[in-house]
């Protein structure tokens, strides 16, 4: 029976995203090894917690309280993914205890563990959720022009519309999809950034730690060969 309702949850779940972004649908219903649940929400398996200063505790920076992610967001640093990823949609939310400040969502990191490692960053900076960054020589397509520059550590590509983000305190949701080389990405269900001819198309999923306490919660993937536009 607990099964059942894990699938039946996850198809609503998954269903009522892609009707309210009114861009994606699924070639057929979910099963439970289809979504891929990338933070189990009791401690970091799967996850690599970085600061480049060796003798701070990677513990004091990032934690688990009430089944949610809560880190300090001091000093930089991230938590990635072990694993590498390519051709995926992801979902995560993330909410401001205090005042809202900075972090972000990496994609298709490489390299070595470095603030920051190359990779096209998904914004969370509070009033900004939605720019692009591009860090480290990495390059997108937008609206037919290449943004890229291998001169400038960071490349910053601003949002669509004018801020969808909800205040501190709410939750607000992320929905990434990485196509091939085509990223679009959604802030509370409002498309805020697509571009295409991405330079790199696989790698870590990082979450900053960035300026001052941010928490996040369900964090997962569908691969996208289950998804057709």
């Amino acid at each position: 029976m607990r099964r059942f309702v894990d699938r039946l949850m996850i198809f609503g779940i998954t269903s009522a995203l892609l009707i309210s972004t009114g861009c994606r649908e699924l070639s057929s219903p979910l099963t439970d090894n289809e979504k891929i649940t990338l933070w189990n929400g009791r401690d970091f398996t799967g996850w690599k917690l970085f600061v480049p200063d060796k003798n701070i505790d990677v513990n004091h920076v990032w934690s688990v309280r009430k089944g949610v992610i809560y880190c300090t967001g001091k000093p930089n640093g991230y938590m990635r993914t072990i694993a590498k990823y390519e051709n995926y949609y992801l979902h995560l939310e993330w909410r401001w205890p205090d005042t809202p400040t900075n972090s972000g969502v990496l994609l298709h990191a490489s390299g070595p563990d470095k603030v920051w490692p190359r990779s096209i960053e998904c914004q969370l900076q509070a009033g900004n959720a939605g720019d692009l960054v591009l860090i480290g020589g990495t390059g997108i397509t937008i609206d037919g022009e290449n943004k890229q520059n291998v001169e400038r550590q960071f490349v910053i590509i601003p949002k669509k519309e004018k801020s969808s983000e909800k205040p501190a305190g709410q939750w607000n949701t992320y929905d990434i999809y990485c196509d091939g080389d085509k990223i679009s990405c959604y802030v509370n269900g409002v498309l805020q950034n697509e571009g295409t001819a991405v330079t790199d198309t696989s790698g870590w999923i990082c979450l900053q730690s960035e300026g001052g306490p941010i928490e996040f919660r369900h964090i997962y993937q569908i691969p996208y060969k289950l998804i057709r536009k």
